[in-house]
């Protein structure tokens, strides 16, 4: 390990140390997470600047950094499973209704749909109104070299269709699933779930004896697996800041200037759209600033990972601790969003990519007989696009090979490709967070009094259901119980 490597790493374990002495002065959990990505920046900018994004120092430096964040990201993919699982069944338990079940999943992935051609459409306009065409754009290697491995993969993509992807939902093998083997893993586990709770359920009255001890059983497991939830969770500033500075000290800001036009066009895109959902939880009657407030935490995360499926965690705890939600709807909400749905990933950029690429082949993007059918592909597409990095290049796959367009020419967005997806999975993880939201306000189920309290969750209670507060959470939990007494 070189002089200059140690110092780079010198300098980042200082910057986790000022983190960490947040965290030992109480601040919030939202002012730990602002101050680990300022921090990143900082760190990343730094790096870039004094060696330059492509050097080894930096390659090196990163390797290392990568410990701490996508280590931190892996921690939370280890929870997701077993999350889900125990969630979902205790949900069910609860609810000792198939009814309930039905009216909850028919609402979040209408919702989720809904939202992604609505973006979808954002997209497209974003695209007419910033004139964008891979018309004249040139290939580097590295992007010749990327649409070489975009059209090995069209294959995959072109056997896709929707019975296929619905059948590839149905777990033949249930523990395979729980370790997420399978790009609808997550979609399967849910459905485990969902049989594992309704034949609890359908056992209650002939065997009672068997089914308290499977409650409790559950409600165990439960305590346990929240319990490691937020555990988890309190390391969210450290992964922040380590991710953060990855992003910054590896990007070319040349290329980022090339495409300056796409760049703009997608995070004016990404803005829109989130506008839209913060309407459609005005529409509930909620206040769509506070919602904001309460959900940065999570979107900053995933801004930074580049994750839905890793961010579940973190969305299901947003949602039951700030917002209000029941957390079988969250769970349901934050599991189907990271498969189904996805208003970044699978809305916003293959269309706007579609409308790109059409004119190369000499098709007009902006008429009815190719954008109807473009909508009706990239709703239908996408269902089950994967909540890991790729799943955009897959969506987009599907529908360039199904709209007959050069999938090839998608290579030559490689170089931002970071960028954009940082945007688009912070945005798929607000479209999941307002499914859940929605769901539960239709339903009746929302906890008004902690979407309006200000007070941060407790990170100590026993049963993990936090957003990783800080310990002066204990105060504030107190002081909710006694207004509620």
């Amino acid at each position: 390990m070189t002089l200059p490597v140690l110092a780079n790493l010198a300098a980042a374990l200082l910057l986790l140390a000022v983190v960490y002495h947040l965290q030992r002065r109480h601040a919030s959990f939202t002012v730990r997470v602002f101050t680990a990505l300022g921090l990143g920046v900082v760190l990343g900018a730094a790096l870039q600047a004094l060696y330059g994004a492509h050097s080894a120092v930096v390659k090196t430096t990163s390797e290392y950094l990568d410990i701490v964040g996508t280590g931190y990201v892996k921690l939370l993919q280890m929870i997701v499973m077993p999350l889900i699982m125990v969630s979902i069944v205790g949900a069910i338990l609860k609810l000792r209704s198939a009814n309930s079940l039905g009216k909850i999943s028919v609402l979040t992935i209408g919702t989720l749909m809904i939202t992604t051609a609505v973006a979808a459409t954002i997209g497209i306009l974003m695209a007419k109104l910033f004139g964008l065409s891979a018309v004249g754009l040139t290939s580097s290697a590295a992007e010749v070299a990327r649409g070489a491995y975009l059209e090995g993969k069209l294959a995959d993509a072109q056997a896709i269709s929707l019975p296929n992807m619905i059948l590839s939902f149905i777990p033949a093998n249930p523990f395979l699933d729980m370790t997420g083997a399978r790009k609808t893993s997550t979609i399967a586990v849910v459905i485990v779930s969902v049989f594992v709770g309704i034949a609890a359920i359908g056992i209650a009255d002939k065997k009672p004896d068997l089914f308290v001890s499977f409650d409790h059983f559950v409600k165990v497991a439960h305590a346990i697996v929240m319990r490691i939830v937020t555990l988890v969770l309190r390391l969210t500033p450290y992964g922040v800041l380590a991710l953060m500075a990855q992003v910054v000290a590896t990007s070319s800001y040349a290329d980022i200037l090339n495409l300056i036009g796409f760049v703009a066009a997608s995070y004016c895109a990404l803005l829109l759209m989130f506008g839209v959902h913060l309407a459609i939880v005005a529409g509930t009657g909620l206040n769509p600033l506070r919602f904001a407030k309460k959900i940065l935490p999570v979107l900053t995360f995933a801004f930074t990972s580049r994750s839905s499926a890793g961010a579940i965690p973190m969305n299901v705890q947003t949602q039951v601790r700030r917002l209000g939600t029941p957390e079988g709807i969250a769970n349901f909400a934050a599991s189907f969003g990271a498969t189904i749905g996805q208003n970044g990933c699978a809305g916003i950029y293959p269309a706007m990519l579609a409308v790109m690429i059409a004119p190369t082949v000499g098709i007009d993007p902006f008429t009815a007989s190719f954008l109807l059918p473009l909508l009706a592909v990239i709703t239908i597409g996408s269902v089950g696009v994967a909540g890991v990095g790729g799943g955009a290049t897959f969506a987009a796959l599907i529908v360039l090979s199904s709209m007959n367009l050069p999938v090839a020419l998608a290579g030559l967005l490689i170089s931002i490709e970071p960028l954009i997806d940082m945007g688009r999975t912070a945005l798929n993880v607000s479209g999941s967070i307002t499914a859940g939201t929605l769901t539960a306000r239709v339903l009746g189920e929302t906890d008004v009094a902690v979407f309006d309290s200000d007070a941060e969750p407790d990170e100590n209670a026993d049963d993990g259901a936090d957003d990783g507060a800080d310990d002066s959470g204990n105060a504030n939990a107190k002081n909710r119980a006694q207004a509620t007494a």
